[in-house]
């Protein structure tokens, strides 16, 4: 695959022109992920409101029927469902990991396997998640790691 960047004219807008023999998975993934850099959620910090970047979102959580969006260090309350979220963001780093958490998979650091043919995720925050049993083939299927 061969990139070209080119400077557009003072007075032009900015525009991505992709050019291929055949959409496949990976061209499309390139265009969602391009498209959730533009996106932003709004997110609730007391009587804050506030519009936060998914890449600096770390996991969402669900807790007593209220969707957190955590952070390198903050937690915000957001008003989308876990369901709402994992359909937006289906073709992005945001994986499902358990019922109650989506992790975005660019903020974990490693994985270590733990009882249960669980999995811990370490992310590049401190924080560690567990991934339930039954979402570790996707996860690792969405991480390239190969099953053995």
């Amino acid at each position: 695959m061969k990139i070209i960047i080119e400077t557009p004219p003072q007075d032009a807008e900015d525009e991505i022109i992709i050019r291929c023999h055949e959409l496949d998975e990976e061209v499309m993934s390139l265009i969602y992920a391009l498209k959730q850099g533009r996106t932003r959620i709004t997110a609730y910090s007391g009587k804050t409101i506030l519009q936060l970047s998914p890449k600096d979102i770390y996991y969402f959580e669900s807790v007593d029927n209220k969707v957190f969006a955590y952070c390198e260090k903050e937690v915000y309350e957001v008003k989308e469902k876990l369901y709402e979220i994992e359909t937006i963001y289906s073709k992005t780093d945001f994986q499902r990991i358990s019922k109650s958490v989506i992790v975005n998979i660019s903020r974990i650091e490693s994985v270590a396997p733990t009882l249960g043919a669980r999995l811990e995720a370490n992310l590049q925050n401190g924080e560690r998640v567990i991934i339930s049993r039954q979402y570790v083939p996707n996860l690792k299927k969405k991480l390239g790691i190969a099953e053995r």
